[in-house]
């Protein structure tokens, strides 16, 4: 084991050298990045032939620098993501298979999760298994949890909706047979392929250490399990609702119940969680429970009355803050402050689900309304808790909201 001691003693010594060569190295990386993503920024303005050669020489350039040289250098989540979305998008064979061999490649170079077995023990003489796990590597998958990236970043990667929805295009393509499908088949042949062996190389070092440590944790926080939970409890709900499960399914916390509850008894959790959870389907969801919590319910409620209720949609989550009284009533348990930010993130996430259209067919029913309908709704809303609050201050992101409601309404034909 290295003593710190000596690497501090050390620091201090040639430090600014090696601080300085530091600099030179993350200058030199980012020169390199900007160089190699600029192969593609140009390739708009070209015709298709172009664009092809551009990305076949964008993809020979990230395998020169990060494969085939010594020392390699590892692509940046830019120029991972870049790789990836060639992966998704091109209509070329060629294209395809050359950016799925590189993904591939580079997973085994680049691993995300790995097994490190630390010196021999007096106790142990097999030594201890660690799991190494590197957060700032990049993903195909969006688990939401990426603070320093924008919705920009994010809406190109994979929920559990968008690879439920790859597998029903690649089930439509069998069944057509179409031959104008062919290359696409391929491709999300290929794409399935790629995705399934990132779960797979996530899980496995995983379950290896779990074997060896019984630390159940580190199966929890798998990319797999993080991805079909909250699809599995919102799948249980529904099916209870029509009373389709019985006492021997058992019982567990929906995971969304553990979320709205740390929030309701941590409010100050609840900006910077709207902030950085950024998957809009689950930021709907909940913001609709969070809200279902302290608005008034019937006295008798069946698992069958939950089926129909109008409050587990947007626009009846909005419909309680249609007058003055009933936004009253809900300020006194949440506050105002606390129900504009939910109401903006609620409409951002409209926005997001609306704009996207292979989320929306799934989403529809949690919004329960049209676009317009919704912005009317947003805007009445607002008026009645500024009624309710007239000392309250409108944030910079809920003013946002309410123009991008007004611009919506005004382009309505």
């Amino acid at each position: 084991m290295v003593n710190p001691n000596s690497k501090r003693r050390a620091n201090s010594n040639g430090g600014g050298g090696r601080e300085k060569s530091n600099n030179n190295s993350k200058n030199n990386m980012g020169a390199w990045e900007e160089n190699t993503m600029a192969i593609l920024d140009s390739s708009g303005f070209k015709d298709s032939q172009d664009v092809h050669d551009d990305r076949l020489c964008f993809l020979e350039a990230v395998r020169s620098a990060s494969l085939a040289s010594e020392p390699s250098t590892a692509p940046s989540w830019r120029m991972f993501d870049a790789v990836f979305q060639i992966l998704v998008d091109c209509n070329s064979l060629e294209l395809t298979m050359a950016s799925y061999q590189l993904l591939t490649e580079l997973d085994k170079r680049y691993s995300r999760v790995y097994v490190m077995k630390s010196d021999k023990t007096e106790s142990s003489s097999s030594g201890i298994v660690n799991l190494v796990v590197v957060k700032e590597a990049w993903s195909p998958f969006n688990l939401a949890s990426g603070g320093e990236r924008t919705a920009k970043d994010l809406c190109s990667l994979f929920d559990s909706v968008r690879f439920s929805t790859l597998i029903e295009d690649m089930v439509q393509a069998v069944n057509k047979l179409s031959f104008d499908l062919v290359f696409k088949a391929v491709g999300n042949l290929l794409l399935f392929q790629y995705l399934v062996n990132v779960l797979e190389d996530d899980l496995l070092p995983r379950l290896t250490v779990y074997k060896e440590t019984l630390n159940w944790l580190l199966l929890k926080e798998s990319v797999l399990n993080i991805l079909l939970v909250m699809e599995l409890d919102v799948a249980r709900k529904e099916a209870d609702m029509h009373g389709l499960t019985s006492r021997l399914d058992g019982f567990r916390l929906p995971i969304l119940e553990i979320i709205v509850d740390e929030l309701t008894y941590n409010r100050d959790s609840l900006p910077p969680f709207l902030v950085v959870f950024s998957e809009p389907k689950w930021k709907l969801e909940i913001i609709l429970q969070y809200f279902s919590k302290y608005i008034t319910k019937s006295s008798v409620r069946t698992r069958r009355s939950n089926e129909k209720s109008d409050g587990a949609t947007l626009r009846g989550m909005l419909n309680n803050f249609s007058t003055a009284a009933n936004t009253k009533n809900i300020v006194k348990r949440v506050t105002s402050g606390a129900a504009q930010l939910l109401l903006a993130h609620a409409f951002q996430a409209c926005l997001s689900l609306v704009r996207d259209s292979k989320q929306i067919a799934s989403s529809t029913e949690r919004i329960g309304a049209t676009l317009s309908e919704i912005c009317n709704s947003l805007i009445s809303a607002f008026r009645n808790l500024r009624k309710t609050d007239e000392g309250l201050e409108i944030t910079s992101f809920a003013k946002e909201a309410l123009f991008a409601a007004a611009i919506v309404l005004k382009r309505k034909p």
